[in-house]
């Protein structure tokens, strides 16, 4: 008798929220919760309620209610990411928001919130690696793409960043946001002329047309034109490199963070699991200074072969 109460106050706590009418949900919710404590669709009903009167601390004692009754719902971890943030617990919201990822790898909203905390804390390539994983689970997320190229943007990775602002506007046309985004990349690329200084001019009018060439710092490739294609073959090896190094990190180094964070951060990871992610991680550490030290060393071999050109 009682569940069937719950499930009505429930009902009708859902219609107050179709007629627009939150503060008398919460009230529906309250009552059921006081005929059922320990019922974690109450606690999660009452959570979005809370959110959307913008009482934060109550949103975040529900949701983790549901957390701890039902621990496998990775929706509620992932809320209380969203509203950790809000409340300023970043760190709090990392492991939230993580943990309701390992339980449901396939919600855009987790990786999009934890790219929006990384953000806060300044970690951007971090953030980068999290929003793309957002638009990979759901590639129609127009803020995703929106918020993306803001932090390319912050990057000063201009390409980038316009792409993803692009993408934005195919999905919500006259975006304003993204095409003030759009704006500024243009305006970085194609600033404005200076103002004309009349001094400066009459100072350039006595001076040389140009520059003088330095005649010592020429090459002629009639002359040098092995040598120089010898700077040209060590230029491409040393990009091909640096691509390596790049792909290490991005499919070692990264995944074993992710893997070893993971371990680290939940209280039932067995002994033998950990030493395996360490073991993972120290390979592929291994693995990053190798390549570091192999692009150093190409470069290095560039700088010297280019500087015996103009002896």
């Amino acid at each position: 008798m009682v569940a069937d109460s719950v499930d009505l106050l429930c009902i009708k706590a859902r219609e107050a929220l179709a007629q627009r009418n939150p503060e008398k949900a919460r009230q529906l919710y309250l009552h059921a919760l006081g005929l059922k404590a320990d019922a974690p669709d109450v606690h999660y009903g009452l959570a979005t309620v809370c959110f959307q009167l913008k009482d934060l601390h109550s949103a975040s004692h529900h949701f983790r209610e549901v957390t701890r009754l039902d621990p496998m719902r990775a929706g509620a971890f992932i809320n209380l990411g969203a509203v950790y943030n809000l409340l300023d617990q970043l760190d709090d919201a990392v492991a939230m928001l993580r943990r309701g990822i390992q339980l449901d790898p396939r919600r855009g909203e987790g990786y999009y919130n934890l790219a929006l905390v990384y953000r806060r804390k300044g970690a951007l390539d971090m953030a980068i690696h999290a929003y793309r994983e957002a638009l990979r689970v759901n590639p129609q997320m127009a803020d995703a793409h929106y918020n993306l190229a803001n932090v390319y943007l912050e990057k000063g990775q201009l390409g980038m960043a316009a792409t993803h602002y692009k993408q934005a506007l195919q999905m919500r046309p006259n975006w304003d946001k993204a095409q003030a985004g759009l704006a500024e990349i243009e305006a970085r690329l194609n600033p404005p002329p200076a103002a004309a200084d009349p001094a400066a001019e009459t100072v350039q009018a006595v001076g040389p047309a140009t520059a003088p060439v330095d005649m010592e710092r020429v090459i002629d490739p009639n002359v040098k034109g092995d040598e120089l294609l010898i700077v040209h073959k060590a230029t491409i090896e040393s990009e091909e490199f640096g691509r390596g190094f790049l792909q290490v990190l991005e499919n070692e180094i990264e995944p074993a963070i992710k893997e070893l964070s993971s371990a680290l951060l939940y209280s039932d990871t067995s002994a033998s699991e950990l030493d395996q992610c360490v073991e993972k991680f120290e390979g592929a550490l291994a693995r990053m200074r190798s390549a570091q030290k192999t692009v150093v060393l190409s470069i290095e071999r560039v700088q010297t072969l280019g500087e015996k050109l103009f002896k």
